[in-house]
Order: C-alpha cells, then structure tokens, then sequence
C-alpha cells in the first residue's frame, strides 16, 4: 500500500489529535438530559451531540462527493449516548479510511454545499475539509459549555480543566 499524499497526512494527523479528544467528550454526555437547551434559541444537548457525532462523517462525504444538498440531510433525533459513541467512531474510522487512498488531486476539485437547485459556495476540496474540522472543534467547544452548565466533569482538551488537572 502507498503512503498517503502529504495533504491526505496531514489532515491524518489532525484526526489522531482532535479526534480521541472529541469521542472523550461525547462520552460524558448524559443521555437522559438529550432535550436540555441552555437557551431557547439553541440546538438541545442531544442534537448538538449526534451533530458532533456525525461530523466526521462529513469528511467522508465531502471526498466522495463533489456536493452536498443540504435538503436531503438526516433530520435530528436523540440518541443514547452509546449509538453517538458508535456513530462517531464508524464516521472516524470511514474518514481515516478515505484519507488515506486520497491523492493530493483530489484535495483541488471544486466543491458545492447547496439546498436544491441553490448554490451557497464552490470551494477546492481542500478548503471545505479544512472548514469541516473548523466547524467540528467549533461545535465541541458549545458541547463543552452545555457540559460545564450540566455540572458534568470536562475531560482536558488543549489543556487541563478544572476537573481533569495535569500531573
């Protein structure tokens, strides 16, 4: 088997970093409070989580497709903590796959998100994996905050918490 392309590992080694740091976190999300809302203007903790869960999933798709319809995107549901941990690591685990057969090439074909027939951008490849890994530590950053309000044990991130300390 050849190595992967030089973008290919570097988007490799970001998984191995970001990765086991967002599964630690999804694994202390408390089922039973899936309807909770900090806000009533946001997502519930459950939805925010199966987003979470489901992103790396969009690495896979973002390589395999030249688009996305947003109008045929799965609709939210909650979800026990263990079927987001499941989903999560299959959605992991299919993005390293697709990773690491890519070719610098594929990085440089354009890509669409629209909804229908409207197009919200064209960008390289490149560009939309970079804002998918963005968006997924965006949106584990507001599970963080949930988490804290919920009183539940934060697990270190970029560095020790005040529940998880270095030693």
């Amino acid at each position: 088997m050849t190595p992967p392309s030089p973008i290919a590992e570097a988007f490799l080694s970001e998984l191995d970093v970001e990765m086991p740091v967002t599964r630690r976190l999804l694994e202390r999300v408390p089922g039973e409070k899936g309807a909770w809302k900090p806000h009533v203007k946001s997502f519930s903790l459950g939805h925010l989580a199966q987003l979470v869960a489901r992103m790396p999933g969009w690495l896979t798709h973002t390589m395999r497709a030249p688009s996305l319809d947003l109008g045929a995107a799965p609709k939210y549901t909650l979800e026990p903590t263990d079927t987001l941990l499941a989903d999560f690591d299959r959605n992991v685990s299919e993005a390293r796959e697709i990773l690491a057969r890519a070719s610098d090439q594929d990085f440089f074909v354009s890509w669409s998100l629209t909804a229908g027939e409207r197009v919200f951008f064209t960008l390289p490849r490149i560009v939309v994996m970079r804002q998918n890994i963005n968006h997924l530590v965006h949106h584990r950053g507001q599970l963080s905050v949930y988490l804290r309000l919920l009183d539940v044990p934060l697990p270190s991130i970029y560095g020790p918490t005040a529940d998880t300390p270095w030693t």
